[in-house]
C-alpha cells in the first residue's frame, strides 16, 4: 500500500532525525565559534572614559642635599711697581723749651720717731690757769667745774706765738669753743696745740717749722675762755693723751 508523504517524512525523521539534530548542533556550535573568533580579533574602537579619576600621589621623601659650594676664584695678585720706598723723614729733636721737665710734687716732711731734744715756751707770760686734768678747776666763763688740758699764758693781743719744737703744721682750724687753733706734729707721738689766736695765723698746713719760729699771734677768739684776761691757751699731747707742758719746758 502506498504511504503518504507525511508518513514517509515521519518515518525518515524517526530513522534519521537523531543525526540531523546532531548535525545542526555541530553546525550551530561551529558558526558561533567562528563569529566569536572574528569578533575578538577585530580592532575595537576606543571608548570614551566618563567620570573623574581620583589619583593619589605619594611624594617621595626629601633628602637633605647640601648646597653646592661655589667655586672660589682667587683674586689676581696685584703687581706692585718696583720702586724704592721713600726715605723716612727724621723727626725733629725735642728741645728743653718744647718739652719742659715735670715738676716733682713736694714730698711731706717725714717725722722723726723720737721726741724732739729741745723745747721752748711759745711766749713769755705768767700762767693764769694751770694744767689740771686729774682734778677739776672752776671755769669763770662757763661757770662750772671742769678739767683743763693745757696752760693759759697771759699775753696782750697781737703777741707773737712761737713753735715749741721742730715739727710740721698738721692743722689750722676754727674751733667753736677755743677759736683759731694751730696744731704741730713733732714726732715721737708728741703734738702741740695753740688756741685763742688771731683769725689769720702765719703758717699753713704742711709747713715745716723749727723751735722758736713765729706761727701766729695771741687773739681773743676762744669763747670758752672769754671771761679771762687776754692769754694763749697752750696744750701738749703724747700718743693722744694730754700731758703737762711744764714737764717738757725749760725753767724760766
Amino acid at each position: 500500500m502506498k504511504q503518504s508523504f507525511g508518513n514517509r517524512f515521519g518515518d525518515f525523521m524517526a530513522e534519521k532525525g537523531f543525526y540531523i539534530v546532531l548535525f545542526l548542533c555541530v553546525a550551530a556550535i561551529g558558526i558561533s565559534g567562528y563569529y566569536l573568533v572574528s569578533t575578538l580579533s577585530a580592532p575595537q574602537p576606543e571608548q570614551p572614559v566618563s567620570g573623574y579619576v581620583s589619583v593619589t600621589v605619594t611624594p617621595a621623601p626629601e633628602h637633605s642635599v647640601p648646597p653646592a659650594c661655589p667655586a672660589v676664584t682667587a683674586p689676581p695678585t696685584p703687581v706692585m711697581p718696583s720702586t724704592a720706598p721713600p726715605a723716612a723723614t727724621p723727626k725733629p729733636a725735642l728741645t728743653a723749651a718744647a718739652s719742659p721737665a715735670p715738676t716733682a710734687a713736694p714730698e711731706p716732711t717725714p717725722q722723726p720717731d723720737t721726741l724732739p731734744s729741745f723745747f721752748t715756751w711759745p711766749l713769755k707770760g705768767e700762767t693764769i690757769h694751770p694744767y689740771s686734768v686729774e682734778t677739776l678747776a672752776y671755769s669763770e666763763t662757763m661757770g662750772d667745774w671742769r678739767t683743763h688740758d693745757g696752760v693759759d699764758l697771759a699775753a696782750s693781743p697781737g703777741t707773737p706765738v712761737m713753735a715749741t719744737a721742730n715739727g710740721t703744721v698738721s692743722a689750722v682750724e676754727q674751733d667753736d669753743l677755743m677759736g683759731t687753733t694751730v696744731t704741730i706734729t713733732h714726732g715721737g707721738g708728741m703734738v702741740s696745740v695753740y688756741a685763742n689766736l688771731m683769725a689769720q695765723p702765719q703758717v699753713e698746713v704742711g709747713d715745716a717749722v723749727r723751735a722758736g719760729d713765729v706761727i701766729a699771734s695771741v687773739g681773743e677768739t676762744a669763747i670758752a675762755e672769754s671771761a679771762q684776761a687776754a692769754h694763749l691757751h697752750f696744750s701738749m699731747y703724747l700718743d693722744g693723751q694730754p700731758v703737762d707742758p711744764a714737764g717738757y719746758m725749760p725753767e724760766v
